[in-house]
C-alpha cells in the first residue's frame, strides 16, 4: 500500500513521463545520447583493460567520464536514446570484449564458450532491439537474461575454484555460518589474499551463502542477484506498460558490458548492491518509500561504503531523514548478532583493516598514480577531503533541487565514482556499480511542470 504522506511526484508514474533533453525544454537531438554511448564504451573498455594492471590512460579515461557525469548533473539533462544507439553499443561492446586484454581463469573450450555466449548474445539482442515490433523489446531483454545465465554457468563450471580471496572468504563464510561460527574470528584457508579478516559486512555473506549451501558455489547466488537486478531495471521503466524498449536496451547494456566475464568469474559482489539499490528506486518510484527502507537497509548491512550515500538521502524529502534513520537502524539490527558476538573482531575486520590495508598497485586511482609514478602516498586528509567534498556537493544539490529518483541515482553514482578514484583500491567491480546506477537512472523519465521545468519532489511525510 502506498504511503499517503509521501505523495510521490509525477515522475513516479512512468506512463505519463515525457522525454526531454534538458530541464528547460524538449529533446534537442541525438548528440547527447551518442556522447553517453561513447562514454559507456570508453568506461567499460578501459575497465576491462584495468584487470590487473595500472595504466595512466585508464585512470584518465575514468576521470574524464566522471567529469562528464558531473557536467550532466550540473546541466540537469536527461537523455533521449536514438533507436540505433543501443544496438550499435552492443556490437562495439562485443568487439571490445574480444579485443581488449581480458582477465579470466577460464581456459581452452570454456573460454571459447564464454566469449561465444557474449558475442552471439550481443549480436542477437542488438538485432532484436533494432526490430520495430512490440514483442522485440521483451524478447531482447529475455535473450540478454538468458545469455547472462549461460555465461555464469560456463564461468562457474569452467573455473570451479577461482584464485581470488573474495570467492574463498564468501565460500568459507557460508560454511562457518552453517555451523554457527563467528566469521570475524575465522582464518580463511587457501586464500591467495586476505586470510584472517572478513572485510565485508555480514549480510553480504548471508545474501550470497545460499549459492554455497544449495549448489556448492556462492557464484550461483550472485547469478540470482544479477537476474534480480535485471528484473528491477525492467520494473523501473514500468515494464510493458512503461518504456519496454528503453528498459530492454539498458538491460542489454548491463549484461554485455565489456569485462562482464571477469565480473562473474571473480565472484565480485556488486550485483547484490546494484539489485538492492535499483529495487529501492523501484519502490520509491511506485510510491512505497517505507518499503524502500528494506532493500536500502540490506545494502547498508552488506557493504560499508554505502554510508557515503546517507547524507544525500537525509535531505531528499521523498525519502527523508525519518526513513534514512530507519534504514540505518534496521541495518544495525540486522548486524547485531555479530556485534554482540565479538565487537572488537567485527570492528577490526570491517573498519580498521580497510583503513590500514596496503595499497594494491594495479588499482587505477589517483592514490595509486601518486604512489606508482611519484612514490608519494597521499594522506587520508587529502583523499578524505575529496570524498567529503563530493558528498557535500551531492547533498547540497539534492537538497536545493529535490529531483526525481533518476537524478538521485546519478548523484549516488558520482559520489561512488569520486570515492573510487581517490581510494587505495578500486577495481572493475566498483566502477561497474557506478555505471549500472547511471544506466538505471536512464529509466526514470521526468515530467515537465507547466513552466517547462521538472516537477519538484514531494515533501517527506
Amino acid at each position: 500500500m502506498a504511503d499517503p504522506d509521501a505523495r510521490p511526484d509525477a515522475a513516479t508514474r512512468p506512463h505519463v513521463a515525457t522525454r526531454l533533453e534538458g530541464a528547460a525544454g524538449p529533446p534537442r537531438g541525438w548528440l547527447p545520447g551518442l556522447l553517453f554511448g561513447l562514454a559507456w564504451l570508453a568506461w567499460f573498455g578501459v575497465a576491462q583493460w584495468s584487470v590487473v594492471r595500472f595504466r595512466v590512460p585508464i585512470l584518465l579515461v575514468l576521470t574524464v567520464c566522471t567529469a562528464l557525469l558531473a557536467w550532466w548533473l550540473g546541466r540537469r539533462g536527461t537523455l533521449r536514446l536514438p533507436p540505433w544507439l543501443a544496438p550499435a553499443v552492443l556490437l562495439v561492446s562485443a568487439v571490445l570484449t574480444l579485443t581488449v586484454p581480458l582477465f579470466t581463469y577460464l581456459r581452452g573450450g570454456w573460454l571459447t564458450a564464454a566469449l561465444a555466449v557474449l558475442t552471439v548474445g550481443a549480436v542477437v539482442t542488438a538485432g532484436l532491439l533494432a526490430l520495430p515490433r512490440p514483442w522485440a523489446a521483451p524478447a531482447a531483454a529475455g535473450v540478454a537474461a538468458l545469455a547472462h545465465t549461460v555465461l555464469a554457468a560456463v564461468a562457474i563450471l569452467g573455473d570451479r575454484a577461482p584464485r581470488i580471496d573474495v570467492w574463498v572468504i564468501l565460500q568459507q563464510f557460508a560454511d562457518a555460518t552453517a555451523h554457527l561460527d563467528n566469521v570475524y574470528t575465522q582464518v580463511f584457508t587457501g586464500s591467495p589474499g586476505v586470510k584472517d579478516h572478513f572485510t565485508y559486512l555480514p549480510w553480504m555473506g548471508l545474501l550470497t551463502a545460499p549459492g554455497r549451501w544449495l549448489a556448492g558455489d556462492v557464484r550461483w547466488m550472485l547469478l540470482v542477484w544479477t537476474l534480480v537486478l535485471l528484473a528491477g531495471l525492467w520494473a523501473l521503466a514500468g515494464g510493458r506498460r512503461g518504456e519496454p524498449l528503453r528498459a530492454a536496451a539498458v538491460v542489454a547494456l548491463v549484461v554485455f558490458a565489456p569485462g562482464t566475464l571477469t565480473q562473474v568469474d571473480q565472484a565480485w559482489t556488486e550485483p547484490v548492491l546494484a539489485a538492492l539499490l535499483v529495487w529501492w528506486a523501484v519502490l520509491m518510484r511506485r510510491g512505497h518509500p517505507w518499503w524502500a527502507v528494506l532493500p536500502l537497509a540490506l545494502a547498508c548491512a552488506s557493504k560499508q561504503h554505502l554510508v557515503l550515500l546517507a547524507p544525500v538521502l537525509l535531505l531528499w524529502r521523498p525519502f527523508g531523514w525519518r526513513r534514512t534513520v530507519a534504514a540505518g537502524a534496521l541495518a544495525g539490527v540486522l548486524m547485531l548478532p555479530w556485534l554482540l558476538a565479538d565487537l572488537a573482531a567485527f570492528v577490526d575486520d570491517t573498519v580498521t583493516t580497510l583503513l590500514t590495508f596496503h595499497p594494491i598497485r594495479f588499482a587505477n586511482t589517483w592514490y595509486l598514480y601518486f604512489l606508482n609514478e611519484h612514490g608519494v602516498e597521499l594522506p587520508f586528509a587529502v583523499t578524505g577531503l575529496v570524498m567529503v567534498t563530493a558528498v557535500a556537493c551531492a547533498t547540497w544539490a539534492v537538497w536545493r533541487r529535490q529531483p526525481d529518483v533518476g537524478e538521485v541515482l546519478r548523484w549516488f553514482a558520482l559520489v561512488l565514482a569520486v570515492a573510487n578514484l581517490v581510494n587505495k583500491q578500486a577495481f572493475y567491480n566498483q566502477f561497474w556499480l557506478v555505471a549500472v546506477l547511471v544506466a538505471a537512472s536512464l529509466l526514470v523519465l521526468p515530467v515537465l511542470s507547466g513552466r517547462g521545468r521538472p516537477t519538484a519532489a514531494a515533501s517527506d511525510g
